[in-house]
């Protein structure tokens, strides 16, 4: 024989139906806004270059050069800029509108850069940079691989960088490049 224990139930109030529903608004907006940041990036990459580098430039915080390169200042940095006869000591990752990553600098190994043998949007970019920047660039098919690509990197690829610069320097004289390395850009 089983004894039933009787457990009283107190009904619930107002303001305890409320907060349920408050709650479940809650997670129904935030799965809304995860769906679509989502769906956004998902169309963001789907684009041809042309217009994702115009949807890009209306996001807060991005600059266009006259070229067309996009950067954003992640921190300001200060002091001088380099010019494209300096080499940059720099941090760095390459990646392409997708996230594939296809090029970076390893972590607490900041590479010299001979800022006239990488592609234009490159140069440009670190020419922008002041001592300790860091900077997201967005450099388009015309300042970087083109119609040919190159490497890893499909024809007509946006490329996107983060890079940070730690410093440069005006380049050793019968300097010609880096000894057949390639560099990051190029």
């Amino acid at each position: 024989m089983s004894d039933v224990t009787a457990v009283p139930l107190r009904p619930v109030g107002k303001s305890g139906i409320a907060a349920l529903w408050i709650g479940v608004a809650v997670l129904l907006a935030g799965g809304a806004i995860a769906a679509y940041a989502i769906s956004e990036k998902a169309v963001m990459t789907a684009m041809p270059p042309e217009q994702f580098m115009a949807a890009n430039a209306n996001n807060p915080g991005v600059h266009t050069t006259a070229s067309g390169l996009e950067y954003q200042i992640i921190e300001a940095g200060n002091g001088p800029k380099p010019t494209s006869a300096d080499v940059a000591l720099i941090d760095y990752r390459g990646t392409l509108l997708n996230g594939s990553q296809f090029d970076a600098s390893k972590p607490g190994q900041p590479v010299a850069i001979p800022i006239a043998q990488v592609v234009p949007g490159f140069a440009e970019a670190l020419t922008l940079m002041p001592k300790g920047a860091k900077y997201r660039v967005w450099i388009p098919p015309q300042l970087g691989y083109g119609e040919q690509g190159g490497g890893p990197i499909p024809p007509n690829s946006v490329l996107v960088f983060d890079l940070t610069l730690r410093d440069f320097q005006a380049m050793p004289q019968g300097m010609p490049g880096m000894g057949g390395m390639q560099q990051p850009g190029m």
